[in-house]
């Protein structure tokens, strides 16, 4: 956990200072049926040439997709979220364990840097997807109520 209510998703950086963090800092829309599930973000980035923060919204489906791409990374791998609606964000192992990270916000900035992470930065980012989905769990069952036909012939 960083500051209070917020969460860091992704945390890479490196010796340099370089780095790549999204930090999760709530709900989009308490409350809202449609959209109380969906999260917000922001994407801190910092290198010597760079200063950013963009946002990004994360769907379940954005969790559940970055544990199973998480779960098989490697060298020569990536993994990557958002993407389909604004921002992506991708990761790129390569051989001598460093990460090109890869951020493309088609209104605001492309741009790529390499971090070389801790040793155990696969385990760590496990362990923070859980505390998102701790902070932060699923409550929306069913998007819409179940509507049902009445027609006045009919008596119960």
């Amino acid at each position: 956990m960083t500051e209070s209510g917020t969460v860091d998703l992704i945390h890479l950086e490196d010796a340099d200072g370089d780095h790549c963090i999204v930090r999760v800092t709530g709900r989009s829309q308490p409350g809202v049926l449609t959209g109380h599930d969906i999260l917000r973000a922001d994407v801190l980035l910092h290198t010597d040439f760079l200063d950013a923060r963009l946002d990004v919204y994360l769907f379940p489906r954005d969790l559940d997709s970055w544990q199973r791409q998480l779960a098989g990374l490697g060298p020569g791998k990536g993994a990557s979220i958002g993407g389909d609606r604004g921002l992506t964000l991708a990761l790129r192992v390569q051989d001598d364990g460093s990460l090109a990270v890869m951020i493309e916000d088609p209104d605001r900035l492309s741009t790529m840097l390499w971090i070389q992470p801790r040793e155990n930065w696969q385990e760590e980012h496990r362990d923070r997807l859980e505390r998102v989905r701790h902070t932060w769990p699923s409550e929306v069952v069913e998007t819409a109520p179940m509507t049902y036909e009445w027609r006045r012939d009919r008596r119960p």
